[in-house]
């Protein structure tokens, strides 16, 4: 994605294209430790409100705070490119190991951070050419399909990992990512997923105060995400054009959907201020983007259901209709609101208080560096809470309950969605690996 748009996606085709290198196969039995993802053990695991937050400078060991980390990153899309520049200027980082599956798109990021031509990997398994150098760190920018069988092999290679969202495509995957992340914690490896709203003081003081009382008992939570559709081109041969240019989206398996890839970021902070999980969610979906390849619908009208009567609603739509990026979360209480805008004003507006917060302009940008500098900081501070994996599992786990709820076209429990053991398949055919 360009740096230029300060939202967690760009639909302008003259962004970079985001490509990927992957992984050929999912298959394989449910993790027999499915009783990690029940409800309650997610609630119990964390309610922190700035559960995103910093690592408190006092943890860095003196001048160890400027030790150079190396780092391989994996998928160099636009996004992922742009934070390879990032990461190549950083002063705890050297990069020197990357991978995409497209060769070009390898060897140009490669030779642009001047990473040896030996270590720009390609194809399905370029991700294992990048472990196999050794690397004290990975980053991993790919569509979330391939995710789960990348963070398990970089858990096993030893690697702290620093990873997109969406953490998964499917139930089973999301548990995948779970138990390897919790593995990293217990190896004492850092293991950070770059979601940015929570990241933002004002959105960590405006949770802080709704949690506090400050709008009182909140009643009603509306997440919403309204921007632009990706390219959405005819299938080819291979799926290798659904791995340019975001494409990847529209495919449910490759992707996970619009919900599940973008309006996740919403839900996330509607879940944070929520201090739980739903129970059930219902609503309605459709496919409305013109010229539709994909199978992932882009229109979402879908209910939240929380113990104790607590309402949300998550509405979004993603068609080329010059529709303005807007993504955010309004809650309302008995004694005021919140409204957090991912791109726009942050602040609470109560009876007999209230908080200014503030304007976010930067925050795709100010995110990613603050979870880039708190990812150096972690690993040289040996500090390895991970608290964004259980978070970045939840928020994933509620847009698949959204999506299955939009699909089905009726209630599903929470209890009915951790069940689920089906995993979703590509058919990567005819790819280079």
């Amino acid at each position: 994605m360009s740096r230029s748009h300060p939202r967690p996606g760009c639909s302008d085709p003259t962004c970079p294209p985001s490509v990927v290198l992957g992984a050929a196969d999912h298959r394989g039995a449910a993790d027999p430790g499915s009783g990690n993802l029940t409800r309650r053990r997610f609630l119990a695991a964390t309610t922190s409100v700035a559960a995103f937050g910093v690592v408190r400078p006092a943890l860095v060991r003196g001048t160890a705070a400027n030790a150079r980390v190396t780092v391989g990153i994996v998928g160099l899309g636009g996004r992922g490119a742009w934070i390879a520049e990032h990461v190549s200027r950083h002063p705890g980082f050297q990069i020197v190991a990357v991978a995409d599956y497209f060769a070009e798109t390898a060897r140009g990021v490669g030779e642009r951070l001047k990473v040896a031509p030996g270590r720009c990997y390609s194809g399905l398994s370029g991700y294992q050419g990048v472990l196999a150098s050794k690397v004290d760190a990975v980053m991993l920018e790919t569509p979330p399909y391939f995710f789960p069988q990348h963070v398990r092999a970089a858990v096993e290679a030893g690697c702290h990992v620093y990873m997109a969202k969406p953490v998964a495509v499917d139930v089973p995957g999301c548990r995948d990512v779970l138990e390897a992340g919790r593995r990293a914690g217990r190896g004492g490896k850092v293991f950070l997923v770059d979601f940015q709203a929570r990241t933002d003081p004002k959105h960590i003081e405006a949770v802080r105060l709704v949690r506090a009382g400050m709008i009182g008992r909140v009643g009603l939570i509306l997440s919403y995400y309204h921007d632009e559709c990706f390219q959405d081109p005819p299938p080819g041969r291979t799926v290798a054009n659904r791995l340019r240019g975001l494409a990847w989206v529209n495919d449910t398996a490759l992707g996970g959907s619009y919900i599940v890839n973008c309006d996740i970021h919403a839900v996330d902070v509607a879940l944070w201020v929520a201090g739980g999980l739903p129970v059930r969610a219902a609503g309605h979906s459709s496919r409305r983007r013109p010229g539709a390849q994909g199978d992932s619908h882009d229109c979402y009208a879908i209910s939240y259901e929380f113990s104790g009567g607590l309402v949300m609603s998550n509405h979004s739509e993603h068609i080329r209709n010059r529709t303005p990026f807007e993504s955010g979360v309004r809650a309302y209480g008995e004694q005021g609101h919140l409204v957090a805008n991912y791109a726009g004003p942050v602040g609470i507006r109560a009876n007999e208080d209230g908080y200014g917060g503030g304007e976010n302009t930067e925050l795709y940008a100010e995110g990613m560096r603050r979870n880039v500098d708190t990812f150096h900081r972690s690993i040289v501070a040996g500090e390895v809470s991970n608290p964004t994996l259980e978070p970045s599992v939840h928020a994933t786990l509620a847009t698949l309950l959204g999506r299955e709820a939009g699909l089905r076209g009726r209630g599903v429990r929470w209890e009915e969605l951790e069940k689920d053991t089906r995993r979703l398949e590509v058919d990567l055919g005819g790819l280079a690996v």
